[in-house]
């Protein structure tokens, strides 16, 4: 079966930060992370954003993107429904959730205006980002994990752009990130697509603090 010459092209859309949906506003806790000195340095940085993407996003984001990804494919709004709800509810914190629902909705107001109608009605409903992310990527041809992939890497280069803001770090430290992460990122896709549902879920105390702890933080770049 021959790929769609466009998907590759449309994942690059999907993953732009050119993207107009706002993640550049948020850390994830990191922003806190930097300001009591848990995350210092290009090293520490790196063990940090690492430890999301194994611990966070590998079992979390990754598995139940997936699963939105097959319930799109099969038009089975119900099993979209109880993944999304899944995943709003594992944000531990009011600012991930509030983050996770603002990017959703500002996802599927640009999927509307992009001709995919089924985005409307999540709108104004409580959605994650990575289901209106499934969506697009089911709709535009996009391979499961391919999509899997630009997820990984868009969540690494915002968080790498809050890091050169905030440790502060310079460019060229930013891209020692993003290559070392990226060297990780095809086996966390794989680990992701294995996993069994009963084994979906985070171990990352350290970002649960650290994001409720910034939410009475005195002074603040980002809003999570």
């Amino acid at each position: 079966m021959s790929r769609d010459p466009h998907a590759l092209l449309r994942l690059c859309q999907l993953v732009s930060p050119a993207l107009p949906v706002g993640a550049y506003a948020y850390s994830q806790g990191l922003e806190y992370a930097v300001h009591v000195g848990w995350v210092h340095d290009e090293a520490s940085s790196l063990d940090w954003l690492q430890g999301l993407l194994r611990y966070a996003l590998g079992t979390l984001d990754l598995p139940i993107l997936l699963r939105l990804y097959r319930a799109w494919s099969a038009q089975d709004i119900k099993a979209v429904s109880l993944w999304n709800a899944r995943l709003v509810a594992s944000r531990e914190s009011s600012e991930l959730r509030a983050e996770d629902l603002h990017l959703g909705r500002a996802l599927a107001r640009i999927l509307v205006e992009l001709g995919i109608e089924e985005a409307n009605g999540w709108q104004q409903s409580n959605c994650g980002f990575a289901t209106l992310f499934a969506l697009a990527a089911v709709r535009w041809n996009i391979d499961a994990c391919d999509a899997l992939s630009g997820y990984l890497w868009s969540w690494s280069e915002n968080q790498v752009l809050a890091a050169v803001k905030l440790v502060p770090l310079g460019q060229s430290a930013g891209q020692r990130l993003l290559a070392a992460l990226l060297g990780t990122m095809p086996g966390i896709v794989e680990a992701a697509t294995l996993s069994a549902d009963e084994e979906i879920g985070l171990g990352v105390v350290s970002q649960t603090l650290a994001s409720s702890l910034h939410e009475t933080q005195y002074s603040r770049l980002f809003r999570s």
